[in-house]
């Protein structure tokens, strides 16, 4: 038997071996040729033609004529730091195909994500419109758009009342961001 195995992690799998979470014999054996490939929040020359790629599938899926992004749109969605990196960026294009019926000009992109990180990030910097964060600034904003959110919907993360419904995530993503950021849930 012949095998080839690809597989993709978001974790530095060396370090999950030295903290005995990976195992070591199946760490060797899978990094016979790794490729490293940066977030997408860093390579945002990619994000327009991603966007655009995933716009195509979706419509003609969906059996739909083409339609464009708006520059404004394309301008939002480099902007925006992915935090769910490429996949975030599929669902958010997928959802403004679903939604653009009415007509593509008229649809949010970030319908529930986009305006909150905007107002947190203003509540930071309100001096400059164009503040340029570092990494930990920008946690430190995501920590607080979810503690926000919690206290909103009373720590409650499911369903449509729910805090991840609110922050435009699925469920379990804001469970394990919560998790890892070592966020407390209020109302609970």
């Amino acid at each position: 038997m012949d095998v080839r195995i690809i597989a993709a992690t978001n974790r530095a799998l060396e370090q999950e071996v030295k903290a005995g979470r990976f195992r070591e014999d199946l760490y060797f054996r899978l990094n016979v040729f790794p490729i490293m490939v940066s977030p997408l929040r860093d390579r945002k020359e990619d994000i327009t033609p991603l966007a655009e790629l995933f716009l195509r599938r979706s419509l003609k899926a969906m059996n739909r004529p083409a339609l464009k992004f708006s520059p404004e749109q394309l301008a939002q969605l480099v902007s925006y730091n992915w935090p769910g990196n490429v996949r975030e960026l599929q669902n958010i294009v997928e959802r403004f195909a679903i939604s653009s019926i009415g007509g593509p000009t008229h649809t949010k992109l970030f319908v529930g994500i986009g305006e909150d990180m905007k107002s947190c990030s203003t509540a930071i910097s309100p001096d400059t419109s164009e503040a340029i964060l570092t990494e930990e600034e920008m946690v430190q904003v995501q920590v607080r758009n979810i503690e926000k959110a919690l206290e909103r919907c009373n720590g409650k993360i499911y369903g449509p009342e729910g805090a991840a419904a609110l922050l435009g995530l699925k469920p379990t993503t804001l469970s394990t961001r919560i998790r890892a950021m070592g966020i407390r849930r209020s109302g609970k």
